[in-house]
């Protein structure tokens, strides 16, 4: 009997129906039509091009950027029962060989590849011998001059259009803005193909940002107070930052591992596998670390440092919560990070308008974390999507914002900088407006300017606080030559001539800067006592079969499936084939060890 998209969804993923516009895109791939998928992350984009694969003939293609964890995503599926492989440097000689034959020999539902691999000739040679179910690009954004993770390599995928045009392609991304979306569709010849959007909100996420002040006590309180041992990422700007982190969230006492490009390929791997494979690891990175990362339990993604633009930091929260479960997104950011961004930008080799773009992009992120209002508002918004009502669940929702009217506090400021000559950075115009007796103000002759000493009335804190959100609202700039120079900009004239007042936000009590705005959040995956040791028992099992096998326990089965399967209490394989995400493959493998654990309870 030929297999239909619906079949396969239940015997081999195990799930009884599509979710959003997975089925919309499956029949247009399975009818031969090429498309272009928006989806969040954990919205189930996989699926889109894994179904597709099964059910046209031949071999469905995967070109990925994520080397390090090809093999991963093939054992995921080979869980399933799906003959899958994959081809990249990692590979010897003879397992390269065994793999290509069994794609010449119709023995590969699924192939992962590596762009560079993929572009040389004699790989697109070896591709035109074999029959192709299809092409999938995923992390698509990397082809964009736009996208937050430009890979050079993806410039050259139009070369599927030219060399298979009868083989339909998916090109497939958690993140990128109308410009983005734009650029893909023309890198890759997908103007004629239909572009599936969906919905960006992720609403088990609560997204919390807050000013640094005590950064390392702020990251510890919040990990006290809520995390209880779970798994999660923490993103640092610098790599020497990674591992002064990791290190001393290790005295802490936290399961911390660093990752970042520096290190050894090998430690990099170790650490990656340790993440998936124990409980409550916290990774800290850099960026390198995450980009299809397939781990449904991570609890909370922290930032320590500003990301650069909305999509870098959508992308990287997207991490949390996979599961649908309860997560949180904490970001802590100071007036440094703008500094050392501009800074950064300010020494890119990329073209004028691409500098100017990253600017505007800056600019939006900042405006994210200045908001008085709803942040889920504002972030959806920048990717197009509306929400018609306050999400309730973020930090400003959950504890709304005061403003004051600033406009006096903002003309000091304003004053100050320009009678500094719009060349000292953020410190030294507290120092100014504070009055302080310091030997570099006595040096420049600052003492002796009118703006000395005429801001007594806000403390040093407070004031970074105007200083900062009047760079987000425009009114201010930051020199990206010097060393974070402040300089006026053309916007804040009407404000010193008395033409406009400024009204900015309060910063809450610092006793919110990490763990209260979430205090009305659920736990993920509750149980109720008295199931407790049953639901142990589970995870006891999972872990087992996990172990035997070398792969991580999410592969075997997720928290979602094993919490159904507490629900149910099955007797019988066939009970056992009514709980969600147990397939065929899953049901003939792991079926009677899961089935022993209930007789024991029983």
């Amino acid at each position: 009997m030929t297999a239909t998209p619906h079949s396969v969804l239940q015997h081999t993923f195990g799930y009884d129906a599509f979710r959003g516009d997975q089925e919309a895109i499956i029949n247009t791939l399975v009818g031969g039509g090429d498309c272009l998928v928006l989806m969040p992350t954990g919205g189930g984009k996989s699926l889109c091009y894994q179904i597709p694969a099964l059910v046209r003939p031949g071999t469905g293609v995967v070109i990925s950027p994520l080397i390090a964890l090809m093999q991963d995503q093939v054992n995921a599926l080979r869980e399933l029962g799906v003959r899958a492989g994959f081809l990249n440097s990692t590979l010897s000689f003879e397992a390269v060989r065994d793999t290509e034959n069994a794609l010449l020999a119709g023995e590969l539902d699924m192939l992962y590849i590596a762009p560079e691999r993929l572009l040389q000739e004699r790989t697109l040679d070896l591709l035109s011998r074999a029959q192709l179910a299809l092409f999938a690009i995923d992390e698509a954004h990397c082809v964009s001059q736009w996208g937050h993770d430009f890979r050079a390599d993806y410039l050259k995928l139009n070369i599927l259009a030219e060399r298979f045009p009868a083989v339909p392609r998916i090109a497939l991304t958690a993140t990128a803005d109308a410009r983005t979306r734009v650029d893909i569709q023309q890198r890759l010849s997908l103007t004629q193909a239909p572009a599936f959007v969906g919905g960006f909100d992720r609403p088990n996420i609560q997204y919390r940002i807050q000013p640094k002040q005590q950064a390392r006590q702020q990251l510890l309180s919040f990990l006290k107070a809520e995390t209880d041992g779970q798994a999660g990422i923490v993103y640092c700007l610098s790599r020497k930052k990674v591992e002064q982190t990791a290190q001393w969230l290790a005295k802490e006492g936290y399961k911390a591992l660093p990752y970042h490009a520096g290190l050894d390929a090998s430690v990099r791997q170790q650490n990656q596998q340790r993440f998936l494979r124990e409980d409550g690891i916290i990774m800290v990175a850099t960026i390198a670390f995450g980009m299809g990362i397939d781990k449904p339990d991570v609890r909370f993604v922290v930032h320590l440092d500003l990301p650069k633009s909305i999509e870098a930091y959508y992308q990287e929260t997207g991490r949390a919560g996979r599961d649908g479960e309860p997560s949180t997104a904490l970001l802590l950011y100071g007036f440094e990070d703008v500094v050392k961004l501009r800074q950064m930008m300010a020494q890119s080799t990329g073209s004028d308008e691409h500098q100017r773009y990253e600017q505007q992009r800056l600019n939006a992120m900042l405006g994210l974390c200045e908001v008085t209002g709803c942040r889920r508002q504002v972030l959806l918004r920048y990717f197009g999507d509306e929400l018609p009502k306050p999400c309730g669940n973020c930090d400003t929702c959950l504890h709304p914002v005061e403003s004051w009217d600033a406009t006096e506090a903002v003309r000091k400021a304003l004053s100050c900088v320009y009678r500094t000559d719009q060349r000292f950075g953020a410190n030294h115009i507290i120092d100014v407006l504070r009055g302080s007796d310091s030997e570099k103000l006595r040096r420049f002759g600052h003492h002796q300017l009118s703006t000395y000493g005429i801001g007594t009335e806000l403390s040093a804190n407070e004031w970074r606080s105007v200083l900062r959100q009047l760079v987000a609202a425009g009114l201010l700039a930051v020199d990206p030559e010097g060393y974070g120079g402040l300089r006026l900009t053309e916007a804040c004239r009407p404000v010193l001539k008395g033409e406009q007042s400024v009204s900015l936000r309060k910063e809450n009590r610092p006793d919110r800067s990490a763990s209260g705005a979430s205090r009305s959040r659920p736990a993920p995956t509750q149980v109720d006592e008295a199931d407790q040791p049953l639901w142990q028992a589970l995870r006891a099992c999972r872990k087992q079969l996990a172990d035997e096998q070398g792969i991580p326990p999410f592969m075997v089965f997720h928290d979602k499936t094993l919490a159904d399967m507490l629900a149910r209490r099955p007797q019988s394989l066939a009970q056992m084939s009514e709980v969600s995400g147990v397939g065929d493959a899953k049901l003939e493998r792991y079926g009677d060890a899961f089935l022993a654990v209930f007789d024991d309870f029983r």
